[in-house]
């Protein structure tokens, strides 16, 4: 079994020298620079368009969950439908799942 320990250790710091921070520095700008030319940043640097992202993504959100939501309760009313000895339940799955029929 690996040790645990050896993965929880940080690495010794070394003090950075000047140029290795200046590297270190225009390596970040190279960084964000392509994060900012990225699609997703692109559209939430846009008030309109990031409105229209998020409603897009709400109505599918919608949708997606009205169409889980019936398909798992009708699911559920069928099978109740089937249990008979219950009355109480049984019956009353019953009438919903003829109502649904119709």
């Amino acid at each position: 079994m690996a040790n645990l320990g050896q993965f929880t250790k940080d690495p010794p710091i070394k003090p950075a020298s000047p140029k290795t921070t200046n590297d270190e520095i225009k390596n970040l700008r190279e960084a964000i620079q392509e994060l900012s030319n990225q699609r997703y940043v692109r559209i939430h640097n846009s008030i309109p368009k990031m409105m229209g992202f998020q409603l897009l993504r709400g109505l599918a959100f919608g949708l997606g969950s009205f169409l889980g939501a019936t398909i798992i309760v009708s699911s559920l009313v069928y099978l109740l439908s089937f249990i008979d000895f219950l009355p109480v339940i049984g019956d009353w799955a019953r009438q919903i799942s003829e109502m649904i029929k119709k």
